[in-house]
């Protein structure tokens, strides 16, 4: 039987309200863990931490849309594999989604996906693989929330540094061309940044990690998911302020995905 989820995200120290714009980035290793016989679909649990984050938007990587021989294989476990694509499945009741495919595999392919309980705008997406080796892209989302259109980006960063600069020079040319000057926007994912040495470049760009004014920085480390040490998921934002980040723990999170994930609560600047 699935390991039912139950662990609480246990909601940052910061008052919600209407005016609190809740954001969660969490890559979801492809809703399955583990190799050979010990291997297990964890996507139906997943779908269950995804709902108690509670966020108002939920940024997504490593999702996919269909996998032949994964479906194959976990057709004939007790739930199975799901009939509908990763994002749809995943989203709450009353949430949109929004998906693109950034790698085509053998048997399948993944990406980043986008759900929200707030109107989606056009779908967008931009290639920024550095090599053939590594097949990485942008989604690009519009969200109206609270009558303001705010721009999100979902992001998953290659694993070699200087991919992961020449990245941000393509988000750059990217921002520059899709998003309004002075709009609100949000760079949510998995940065791969290891070392921490991105927050420089992507200052350069206008834009600030989402980080509490006052709070632990253990709020910040998501990987790996048994014993976090690095923040590879990161919010960077233009036009908000961070109000308070939280990392939810626990045994059941570090079951579902190598990665935990990273809420934070933001406020217009």
């Amino acid at each position: 039987m699935p390991r039912v989820f139950r662990h609480s995200t246990q909601a940052p120290s910061t008052l919600y309200t209407s005016q609190v714009l809740r954001v969660a980035t969490y890559n979801i290793h492809k809703g399955v863990r583990g190799i050979g016989p010990r291997k297990r679909l964890e996507i139906h649990n997943l779908g269950l931490g995804v709902e108690a984050l509670d966020a108002d938007i939920i940024c997504l990587q490593e999702v996919r849309l269909f996998h032949a021989r994964e479906a194959k294989h976990f057709d004939r476990t007790w739930f199975g594999w799901p009939e509908e694509g990763q994002a749809d499945f995943l989203a709450p009741d009353g949430y949109a989604s929004a998906y693109r495919t950034n790698a085509v595999t053998r048997h399948g392919e993944h990406g980043n996906a986008l759900l929200a309980r707030w109107p989606l705008g056009e779908v967008g997406h931009h290639d920024v693989s550095d090599h053939r080796f590594e097949q990485r892209g942008l989604l690009h989302v519009p969200v109206r929330w609270q009558g303001t259109e705010v721009h999100v980006v979902v992001a998953h960063f290659g694993l070699i540094h200087a991919s992961r600069v020449r990245q941000v020079q393509r988000l750059k040319a990217f921002l520059e061309r899709e998003v309004p000057a002075h709009a609100p926007l949000l760079v949510a994912g998995d940065f791969n940044d290891w070392g921490e040495r991105l927050n420089r470049p992507m200052e350069a760009l206008g834009l600030s990690r989402a980080v509490a004014p006052v709070g632990r920085p253990n709020q910040r480390v998501t990987f790996p998911s048994l014993v976090p040490v690095f923040a590879l998921d990161r919010v960077y934002t233009r036009g908000f302020r961070c109000l308070g980040t939280h990392v939810p723990r626990g045994t059941a999170w570090a079951r579902m995905s190598d990665h935990l994930p990273l809420i934070v609560e933001l406020e217009l600047s």
